[in-house]
């Protein structure tokens, strides 16, 4: 008989996986996470988490992200850095597939292997990836201290990017293809008061140009279409995220290809959980990644015991 190698697996090592591999190691369960990046997913990028519950004081995604590895290993965890290829069930087992060449088997499984940005497809966007388009402020925005940045996108993202941007320079400009930005009130907010944004609305971008460096990027007013070229040293790119449903294709999705879940994590397919960015939700934030981890976890410990001997 086949023996399994964990009673959880859970993929993906940011906040929701991270909080599950803690929930799910306080209900007795063995479990593993594996994460083939660094463990703390998107968190390791957010310059200032300001919001979350209980946090009076903002600190740096990477030293929240470090936190919630530490408390999950103490309460017996084991997280594991490698790429998962392949997920299959066969029976009541799940069996993961690793880069290594290993395989390992569990009762459940979380997803959490969350989303990726999602990028423009426009000219230039690929040529000038990492020679001035970025996707990432915090890890890009020192480069071009002083210089002038354009921010593309709506969102929670876009606006908190931009802010951490107008403090290295004053001059960034944040353009966005609707007539108002998608991003919390308060946060928007914030963006249109702050003197070193320039907010330009029903805007698109059309072109990244340059040499070896982005030097300017065409864009059009989506109303008059009028084009102009803009001079800049800098693009962050900010339009939204691709979930990373891969490893579960059979798995039900919404039109945005996030995975369906009920109220208890639980997707489609039995032993089959997903949490944080991965999953279809109205709202996407650390603190809804994290508590998402622990809804899954304790679901899962549940469903686990209809199957163990």
């Amino acid at each position: 008989m086949v023996q399994a190698d964990a009673d959880l697996l859970i993929l993906g090592a940011g906040p929701a996986g991270l909080s599950a591999a803690q929930y799910g190691s306080r209900a007795n369960l063995k479990v593993l996470a594996i994460e083939k990046l660094s463990p703390g997913g998107q968190a390791l990028v957010i310059d200032k988490l300001e919001n979350y519950p209980g946090d009076v004081n903002p600190r740096s995604g990477f030293d929240f992200a470090q936190d919630m590895r530490r408390q999950a290993e103490n309460f017996g965890a084991e997280i594991i850095n490698d790429t998962v290829l392949s997920l299959r069930k066969e029976g009541s087992l799940f069996t993961a597939a690793l880069g290594n060449g290993k395989e390992l088997r569990s009762y459940a499984v979380i997803l959490a292997t969350g989303a990726v940005h999602r990028s423009l497809g426009i000219s230039g966007e690929a040529e000038f990836s990492g020679r001035g388009v970025s996707y990432c402020a915090t890890c890009d925005g020192p480069f071009f201290k002083g210089k002038k940045i354009l921010v593309i996108g709506g969102g929670d993202a876009a606006c908190d990017e931009a802010q951490y941007l107008s403090l290295l320079t004053d001059q960034v400009i944040l353009i966005h293809r609707r007539d108002a930005f998608r991003a919390q009130k308060g946060l928007a907010q914030r963006v249109l008061r702050n003197p070193n944004i320039d907010v330009r609305l029903n805007t698109r971008p059309l072109e990244i140009r340059g040499d070896k460096q982005v030097t300017s990027v065409l864009l059009e007013n989506c109303i008059t279409n009028e084009q102009y070229e803009e001079p800049v040293s800098a693009v962050f790119v900010f339009a939204g995220a691709v979930p990373q449903t891969g490893l579960a294709p059979d798995a039900k999705t919404d039109e945005a290809s996030y995975i369906i879940t009920d109220q208890r994590m639980a997707s489609s397919i039995p032993g089959l959980f997903a949490a944080g960015d991965i999953r279809s939700s109205p709202f996407r934030q650390v603190v809804v990644a994290a508590a998402e981890g622990a809804i899954a976890a304790h679901c899962a410990a549940e469903y686990i015991d209809t199957l163990k001997p």
